[in-house]
């Protein structure tokens, strides 16, 4: 016996259009991202995917992105579980700024380190903006919020997430449907597939792309591929790949 699991990153959101970091702000999908969420739910469609849940953020863009895809799935009925576990990873202070003057300000190679370096964290978020975080409705139960995360601080959250209640919901035979963030993707295909601390740095996700895990009885991937062509899937990633910085 196998199961099945799909995990989708969100559509281009309005700050990804304009070239910002994003993080946990919560910004909405901007006219192509909103076509991206149909595309993707139109391909699991075609390709007969149902699920028993939906697992996605606390973030809009992550939240319409699902709405569209269960929308042309005609899957809207079931039920959705939002968490921050999910959310994409916070960026710091870097949120909101343009990835671009921030390459020109502190240099190519100090970016990258905040992006991609694995257990590094960006510049922690001002104070008032940390207050601002803390009266969202959305993050009142939350003890202690974040204020900066590394790649390592998102893995963490989204494994203890898997552990506890995605791997629980596959074994008691749900057919799960993930929608999340570059990075809290990321994060989860590292888990899954034992990717090192080094390769995680170089992997891209596809905006609205499933991606579809077929894993064994103890949840071990025994394969995994896009629901697009080769060349779709190329152009994609290379888009992802050649930006200035990753969007998120």
């Amino acid at each position: 016996m196998s199961h099945k699991l799909v995990l989708l990153r969100h559509g281009q959101s309005q700050w990804n259009l304009e070239n910002r970091f994003t993080g946990w702000v919560d910004v909405d999908l901007s006219q192509l991202g909103i076509e991206e969420a149909r595309s993707a739910g139109k391909a699991l469609a075609e390709g007969g995917y149902q699920f028993d849940i939906a697992l996605t953020s606390l973030l809009k863009r992550s939240i319409h992105t699902l709405w569209i895809a269960l929308h042309e799935l005609d899957q809207v009925w079931i039920p959705v579980e939002k968490h921050w576990h999910l959310n994409e990873r916070h960026y710091g202070a870097l949120q909101g700024l343009n990835k671009s003057e921030m390459t020109q300000l502190h240099g190519e190679e100090q970016i990258h380190r905040w992006r991609r370096g694995y257990a590094v964290r960006p510049p922690e978020m001002e104070s008032p903006d940390q207050e601002r975080l803390r009266a969202d409705r959305k993050y009142q139960s939350l003890e202690k919020l974040p204020a900066t995360e590394s790649l390592a601080d998102t893995f963490k959250r989204v494994v203890h997430y898997w552990e506890s209640s995605v791997r629980p919901l596959i074994l008691s035979g749900k057919r799960v449907f993930v929608v999340a963030h570059g990075n809290s993707l990321r994060a989860l295909v590292k888990y899954l597939d034992d990717v090192s601390d080094e390769d995680i740095t170089s992997l891209n996700i596809p905006t609205g792309i499933p991606l579809v895990y077929r894993l064994d009885d103890d949840l071990k991937p025994i394969e995994h591929f896009y629901l697009a062509s080769q060349d779709t899937l190329d152009k994609a990633v290379s888009k992802v790949k050649n930006q200035t910085a990753t969007n998120v």
